[in-house]
């Protein structure tokens, strides 16, 4: 089965002109199921999404129906596959939330994908551990003989405290197939796509990294438990318009993941 996950970004400005780069380049990817982050709540990004890929399986959460937070986005999971049942966490902190859906794959065979933004703050946070912490613990229902994937776009790099607690339990799929994580993820030259944007991602660089050197790290993930094996993983949605270098169809890249599940114990 096929995955990609991709923060979208909420932001409706170009969105216009990068949501065909988006489309086109999923289509080349012909994903069976998609974790989407950053979901424009004004423009119902995911259902349109949907509707341009064919895909019958939407499963969208709002943060207002989960902890009456104001944020403009929300998380959806887009399958191609049968949904059997859906849930919901508050993460706590920023008004973050996850989401998983528990897919039919078969007659014989189900798995769980979980969809999670967690806390934004550069470097390690003690806030994003606890996130992950309930993350971990919510999917503990599903016993080990349960394939569970948990993507999303988790704001730590793979050197932080957050993402180390995750691979105790998960496996990047990435790094599975690659033998470490990719050089980046965020941010795409969406970012300095006017010199508003260019300024201000300068002055903020400066101000939380201390450098004139524009920040990139890895900050989205497949992570995987035992009951899955990687055939294929990759960083996608990283080319720029043709006629616009800045113009990508999103500020983050997304990763797609080929998976197979196998036979427990």
């Amino acid at each position: 089965m096929k995955i990609v996950t991709v923060n979208i970004l909420f932001k409706l400005n170009y969105w216009l002109q990068r949501r065909d780069l988006l489309i086109a380049g999923l289509k080349a990817e012909n994903p069976d199921i998609i974790a989407l982050q950053e979901v424009s709540l004004e423009e119902d990004t995911a259902a349109w999404i949907a509707e341009q890929l064919d895909i019958p399986y939407v499963y969208k959460a709002v943060p207002q129906d989960v902890n009456n937070s104001d944020l403009p986005f929300g998380l959806a999971i887009l399958s191609r596959f049968p949904i059997i049942k859906t849930a919901a966490i508050d993460l706590e902190h920023q008004g973050r939330i996850a989401q998983y859906a528990h897919v039919k794959l078969n007659d014989n065979t189900s798995f769980v994908i979980c969809n999670g933004h967690y806390f934004w703050y550069p470097g390690s946070h003690k806030k994003r551990n606890q996130q992950i912490k309930l993350m971990l613990n919510w999917l503990s229902e599903f016993g080990e003989e349960i394939p569970v994937i948990s993507v999303g776009d988790f704001n730590g790099t793979p050197d932080t405290s957050g993402i180390k607690l995750i691979k105790e339990k998960y496996r990047s799929a990435y790094e599975v197939y690659h033998g470490s994580e990719p050089e980046y993820t965020c941010p795409t030259m969406l970012d300095q796509i006017s010199w508003k944007k260019r300024f201000r991602q300068f002055w903020r660089t400066l101000i939380f990294n201390r450098s004139w050197k524009l920040w990139k790290g890895t900050l989205d993930y497949i992570f995987i438990n035992q009951r899955l094996q990687v055939r294929d993983c990759r960083v996608i949605l990283n080319q720029p318009a043709a006629n616009n270098r800045y113009l990508y169809p999103s500020d983050h890249f997304g990763i797609f993941a080929d998976l197979e599940i196998v036979d427990h114990g």
